[in-house]
């Protein structure tokens, strides 16, 4: 919940409820709830200690579970206590109790204008990190409008070239869309050869200001990697699994016999036994009551690690003033209509990309598999007021900018007739950024299409990789009949914020629309 006096500061897209009725609520729950037991005090920094990007917060807990995860995540202690006594600042307050933990008992409450968060009768990741999703985003993405720079859900991640060049980039993801394994990605081996190197700032949020030459700055707030296990592999994300073999917390996983953990989809051998993620034996084929495979590990298990640890760790990190972002790029899963890249002709035209993101459901989410889901900038569960203020703020900042960041949209899920993907993904999406970083330094040029710039047919470097070139015209299709139905859902989508939506959104979405009747 997002609690202000008027639901129209929350806006259409978060859930609300006022203040009063918040604090009354949960107060009920929480009232006693940690008696016989031990309550902690984390003073914790979200971004270097002392840095202007930095936000500090206090969270009170019954769990030793969020000490120890926020212990990896945050940079914890008594030096910001020392600090935050020196400077006599704003901190945000959050208070977190198990009580029963019970689904129909709990509350997730933001209240953006007290700078407080209360969570209570859940035990587990972003509702109880409380210096994660809801400081760094919710509360933090107020904090951006109100101050005049943006939280968002965002990697930040280094390109390094054969020059020894790095160019910076911020890129949103809706989940099950790969943001992780593209902070940490390892360059295919033609690349590799020519001296391509990634460096990783973050693989979740960035905070980015307008730094004194009026440009794009970023840093990671966070100080770990809150990592989802299946799916995780050496093949998928080689530098995470190095990443985890030490000081690293397990949750939700199967145990082997030997003590270790293992997870679907991760490295062989299948485990002959285990413990599952529910304290029950279990061995592989084992089916539930309901008909499903009973798995051994949850499927949003995970794991804390320190980011320190990550091979392609940034030496950035701890900079005050974070890196310089050359270009930000929005991305889904869709598997017709957006083509694997292209770019915004300015930053308005941006804005309006992100504002129009769409990803198609997978198996993990809610709702039906395929569907169309709006989630502008990758932030619609996490911007903490009125999105259709959030999309004027984007809009305001570039006009303070001297020279404002490239904005692209990528697509690693495009498939062809038989629902096979076009394009191998995983460490080949460097072949993009590649491109990508070129087009910022003004290195090469491009098409101009309706929906943006696609690069020319030969500027996405191939070698190693064998594509057929009928697959590659297919990567780069733009079709118009299928664009003019994507603005029918952008319409609908648009009309739910009402006066709240910026006119130079609809001013695009004119333009775009007048462009394809063309």
């Amino acid at each position: 919940m997002i609690c202000t006096p008027k639901k129209r500061e929350a806006g259409p897209t978060n859930n609300w409820m006022t203040p009063e009725e918040g604090y009354r609520r949960a107060g009920e729950i929480l009232k006693n709830s940690m008696r016989g037991r031990t309550m902690y005090v984390i003073p914790f920094s979200m971004g270097p200690l002392g840095s202007p990007f930095s936000k500090i917060g206090v969270e009170l807990t019954d769990s030793i579970y969020v000490v120890l995860n926020m212990r990896i995540m945050t940079r914890m202690g008594k030096a910001v206590l020392d600090h935050l006594e020196r400077t006599n600042g704003e901190f945000t307050r959050c208070l977190h109790g198990k009580a029963e933990l019970d689904v129909n008992r709990r509350l997730i409450l933001h209240f953006p204008e007290d700078n407080t968060i209360w969570s209570v009768g859940s035990g587990y990741g972003g509702n109880v990190l409380l210096g994660k999703k809801c400081l760094s985003l919710r509360i933090g993405s107020y904090l951006g409008q109100q101050e005049g720079w943006l939280a968002e859900h965002m990697l930040i991640m280094g390109v390094e070239n054969p020059s020894g060049y790095i160019g910076y980039i911020a890129a949103a993801f809706p989940s099950a869309c790969g943001k992780t394994n593209l902070a940490m990605l390892l360059p295919p081996e033609g690349l590799k050869r020519k001296g391509y190197r990634i460096w990783t700032v973050g693989d979740d949020i960035a905070w980015m200001r307008i730094d004194t030459d009026g440009k794009l700055w970023a840093v990671n707030p966070e100080y770990g990697l809150f990592g989802v296990a299946p799916g995780t592999s050496s093949k998928t994300n080689p530098n995470f699994v190095k990443a985890i073999q030490r000081n690293t917390i397990y949750t939700n996983v199967l145990l082997k016999k030997d003590k270790t953990a293992w997870w679907e989809g991760g490295d062989p051998p299948v485990p002959a036994e285990g413990i599952d993620w529910q304290g029950r034996p279990w061995k592989p084929g084992q089916i539930e009551e309901s008909g499903e495979p009973k798995l051994g590990a949850h499927p949003n298990a995970r794991f804390t690690v320190p980011i320190l640890q990550c091979p392609s760790v940034s030496n950035r990190l701890e900079h005050h003033h974070g890196v310089p972002i050359s270009a930000i790029i929005f991305g889904g899963r869709r598997a017709q209509v957006a083509p694997l890249i292209y770019e915004a002709f300015n930053w308005q035209h941006g804005v309006f990309m992100g504002a129009t993101m769409a990803s198609e459901r997978t198996a993990a989410q809610v709702g039906k598999l395929g569907e169309v889901r709006r989630d502008p900038m990758a932030m619609l569960p996490f911007c903490g007021y009125n999105m259709g203020d959030y999309f004027a703020h984007w809009l305001k900042l570039g006009r303070k900018m001297t020279a404002t960041p490239k904005i692209f949209n990528v697509n690693w899920f495009r498939r062809d007739e038989k629902g096979e993907f076009l394009w191998p993904g995983f460490g080949e999406n460097l072949r993009v950024l590649e491109w990508i970083i070129s087009r910022c330094r003004g290195e090469v040029d491009a098409v101009e299409t309706p929906i943006g710039n696609v690069p020319h047919e030969n500027d996405i470097d191939m070698t190693g990789l064998r594509i057929p070139r009928e697959n590659l015209k297919k990567l780069f299709a733009i079709s118009k009949k299928d664009w003019q139905q994507e603005l029918d859902g952008v319409q609908k989508f648009f009309n739910g914020f009402g006066k709240d939506l910026p006119p130079e959104l609809w001013k695009e979405f004119r333009a775009l629309k007048k462009r394809l009747e063309i």
